[in-house]
């Protein structure tokens, strides 16, 4: 899924203006300018459409949890990742909103798509690991729709 799709998903599902986008991302360590949300928020086919990156993608959902949990001043900061995948952005989703496996079958419920614990557990596990599963474009999307029905109503 693009960082953009991603990025306006999260910017609807938590009603936030684009300023709002900028403190996330410099909750998340990183310097940009509302314009480059503008254009980042756009469309893909408009004019003035900015591709946001996997590392401006990484540091605005680091910013997420920092804003949702609070930082963790006795741990030292976790690098910032250089490739976002599907399960990365699954897996800072759901340490920002403090969700459990059952909040997420029950999430992927409301969107109509049924996961097994089991499933969901694959999607968590480190890439090398026997049982790991990508997660696909299709889940993602509508674990994006499912939690923000359930944020907006």
């Amino acid at each position: 899924m693009l960082n953009n799709d991603i990025l306006r998903s999260v910017r609807y599902m938590l009603d936030l203006a684009d300023g709002h986008v900028v403190q996330l991302a410099t909750l998340g360590g990183l310097e940009i300018t509302a314009e480059q949300v503008h254009g980042m928020l756009e469309k893909d086919d408009a004019p003035g459409f900015v591709p946001c990156n996997d590392r401006i993608m990484a540091h605005v959902l680091d910013g997420l949890i920092v804003f949702r949990r609070g930082r963790d001043d006795s741990r030292p900061p976790r690098p910032v990742e250089k490739r976002i995948t599907n399960n990365l952005v699954l897996k800072k989703l759901r340490v920002a909103f403090e969700l459990k496996d059952q909040d997420i079958i029950d999430i992927l419920a409301s969107a109509d798509f049924a996961v097994s614990k089991t499933e969901l557990n694959a999607l968590f596990r480190q890439p090398g690991h026997a049982n790991y599963r990508a997660c696909g474009d299709q889940l993602l999307r509508l674990f994006l729709r499912g939690l923000t029905l359930r944020l907006r109503g």
